[in-house]
């Protein structure tokens, strides 16, 4: 499967994230992660940057591998993926996916 634009992909990153506690753990995952990346900036701590990588990539992969049992798409579109986790977050918080 081949995704020309992120619109194209979108459906089919909603479709590997239809299991409600996998979607749950990735909006808690994106979430910490944003926070840890701005305490970066407030507190000048290196350190948070790689502890944000982690937490939100750690909480990702286990609702995919317990509760989706299915790959995560970041190993096969890196980018789409990323930018899928922040829209499924605000369509999370906007009400557009049951939370």
């Amino acid at each position: 499967m081949s995704f020309r634009t992120f619109h194209e992909f979108y459906p089919f990153y909603l479709g590997e994230h239809a299991n409600r506690t996998s979607r749950r753990l990735h909006v808690v995952g994106t979430t910490l992660a944003v926070a840890q990346l701005l305490l970066v900036f407030l507190t000048g701590n290196p350190w948070l940057l790689l502890s944000g990588l982690l937490t939100g990539y750690a909480l990702a992969w286990v609702g995919h591998y317990f509760f989706e049992k299915n790959t995560p798409a970041t190993f096969k579109y890196p980018l789409f993926s990323l930018r899928g986790d922040f829209a499924m977050a605000r369509d999370v918080f906007t009400g557009r996916i049951p939370w």
